[in-house]
């Protein structure tokens, strides 16, 4: 029995509005799934993706972490948008606000949670690789082999046995995980482009650089006030063209706290001066091997832009104030009673 042309464009009708109804409900559905998820901690939460991740694993994952509401509904999110082949591996910080579209737009974009980290002026190696442990960037272990790594140096035209020296002192926003070698990279990169304000440095030879660098990280750990900083490089360089020793008080504490792992002293005596090391600018002429730690700006300007004087010798007369009295003779310098040191950077 045929069905009236009305019963039938009633049915239709009703067809028609059925779908549009589950067609809503499934749109209204899945913009609900998308949302941020409840009960996610105020401060969110660090997730990390996997190199090779697929897209179904890592919506299992993030929906079990509570990252989102649901894994179905960020698979089919991020198949529409043709994103399953654009999931990028790294740490994200997932916040309580985002729902399914940030999160996987973060990690397509490969925004990944970066840390803060200072490196203080006159920091050697070994500190900068807890820093960055500190800062859940990379092993301080992981940091300090990369670091005397042959191939890394060869790489990066550092003459030296490690990159003590060239591990620029600034503040760095590095994703957590990033892994010692790019940690690494990142602060000769920065040494690179600050020395690259100083015209004089592009003539140099990779040699001639590292002595420069050399003689900075030491004024770097005898200077305490910017304006004598230029005055102590005269004083070295005037020692080494006489060829005196250069008697660093620095340089032996970077024998004792670096090479023989000992506390940071607070003062030198007689047998400190005494031990036998390369280090020891009291012992041994010239400079040393390499840096005794990893020098700023205002050290590194004061071995290009040196001050014009005959001084021979520094003491220091003022430790609050960081203040040095400068002299040409002896027997003015030997008023000194004791040897003050340095502390070191960011101790």
């Amino acid at each position: 029995m045929k069905q009236s042309p009305r019963r039938l464009a009633l049915f239709l009708s009703l067809a028609v509005g059925l779908l549009v109804c589950l067609l809503a409900a499934g749109i209204a559905a899945f913009a609900l799934a998308l949302r941020p998820p409840a009960g996610l901690a105020e401060e969110g939460i660090l997730f990390t993706v996997r190199a090779g991740e697929g897209a179904g694993i890592l919506a299992a994952r993030l929906e079990a972490e509570g990252a989102i509401r649901s894994a179905l509904a960020f698979r089919l999110l991020a198949k529409a948008r043709g994103d399953e082949g654009r999931l990028k591996a790294g740490v994200y910080r997932i916040e309580p606000a985002m729902g399914g579209r940030e999160v996987l737009g973060a990690i397509v974009s490969g925004r990944q949670a970066l840390v803060r980290l200072t490196v203080p002026e006159g920091a050697t190696l070994s500190r900068v690789a807890l820093i960055l442990e500190e800062g859940g960037v990379a092993s301080a272990a992981e940091f300090r082999a990369a670091a005397r790594d042959p191939s890394l140096l060869a790489e990066l035209a550092i003459p030296g046995p490690s990159l003590e020296g060239y591990l620029f002192p600034d503040t760095y926003f590095m994703p957590l995980g990033y892994g010692a070698e790019g940690a690494a990279r990142a602060m000769v990169a920065a040494f690179r482009s600050r020395l690259a304000s100083i015209p004089e440095a592009a003539g140099l030879t990779t040699k001639e650089l590292h002595e420069k660098i050399i003689l900075a990280s030491i004024v770097e750990r005898e200077y305490r006030v910017a304006d004598e900083a230029p005055v102590m490089a005269s004083v070295f360089y005037n020692r080494l063209r006489i060829g005196m020793a250069l008697q660093s008080c620095a340089t032996v504490v970077y024998v004792i706290t670096e090479k023989l792992g000992k506390p940071h002293p607070e003062r030198l005596f007689a047998r400190d001066i005494a031990i036998p090391d390369a280090y020891n600018t009291y012992l041994s002429r010239g400079l040393p091997p390499g840096p005794i730690a990893n020098p700023g700006m205002t050290a590194i300007r004061s071995v290009f832009h040196p001050a014009s004087t005959k001084y021979l010798y520094f003491r220091l007369i003022d430790e609050s104030a960081g203040r040095h009295h400068f002299s040409e003779t002896l027997e003015e310098h030997n008023d000194a009673r004791s040897l003050f040191v340095k502390r070191a950077g960011g101790k």
